[in-house]
């Protein structure tokens, strides 16, 4: 299928050059660890939303972000979060070194089990009503967004089928904002979508393949 395998599904940004599951190590670098355990603690601290650590970690320059592996980019997104939080100076990032006490204490191991063992829950029990039910046709905005977003850049604009309707959950655009720039908890329906992979890459495309992406409903409209 033509395009399919290049990065994000976007012909021009070559082929993803996965290793196979069983061969490739959890981490790959020692470093990759640390990178990932300080990431969880951080976020432990309960200073910002999973969503807003997705955004901080895009909020870089395109050409650095492709030149990241992943873990860098992890590294990349955390630092600016500690920086807009204020939970460091940039002159601490720059030295290594704290120039004064932190107020912030990182939680105890039975803690840290009990957030890693519940997660954040995204339903919503809240009433609001699907615009869409199973089997609906549907088409995805084609909209660019300046902050985050779960949309898929190869869905734009692209036609599909409600395959699954999840409930409400928590919307990830407006849950990846700071509060002081309108960051609110705030439930939209989502649903399952299914596309087929000629509908996204053409003909080219194999017939039998298709793609289902998980969508809120302000990502979509009737066709």
């Amino acid at each position: 299928m033509k395009g399919a395998h290049d990065m994000g599904g976007v012909p021009g940004y070559g082929p993803i050059k996965a290793e196979p599951e069983r061969e490739e190590p959890i981490f790959h670098d020692p470093w990759e660890s640390r990178a990932f355990a300080i990431t969880l603690a951080s976020g432990m601290l309960g200073k910002w939303t999973l969503d807003r650590s997705r955004h901080a970690r895009e909020r870089q320059e395109p050409e650095q972000y492709l030149a990241n592996s992943y873990y860098e980019t992890w590294t990349q997104g955390l630092e600016t979060l500690l920086l807009d939080s204020g939970l460091i100076t940039k002159g601490e990032l720059e030295s290594g070194r704290a120039s004064s006490s932190s107020k912030s204490v990182a939680v105890d191991e039975k803690r840290a089990r009990e957030i890693l063992g519940t997660g954040g829950p995204t339903l919503m029990d809240v009433p609001i009503k699907p615009r869409y039910q199973v089997g609906d046709m549907v088409r995805v905005k084609d909209e660019q967004s300046t902050g985050h977003t779960r949309v898929p850049g190869y869905a734009h604009g692209h036609i599909g089928s409600i395959e699954i309707y999840h409930g409400v959950h928590v919307f990830a655009d407006t849950n990846a904002l700071a509060p002081e720039t309108g960051g609110e908890r705030r439930g939209e329906p989502l649903y399952s979508v299914r596309f087929t992979a000629r509908e996204l890459w053409g003909e080219s495309a194999n017939s039998r393949d298709s793609v289902s992406i998980d969508l809120w409903q302000p990502y979509l409209e009737d066709t």
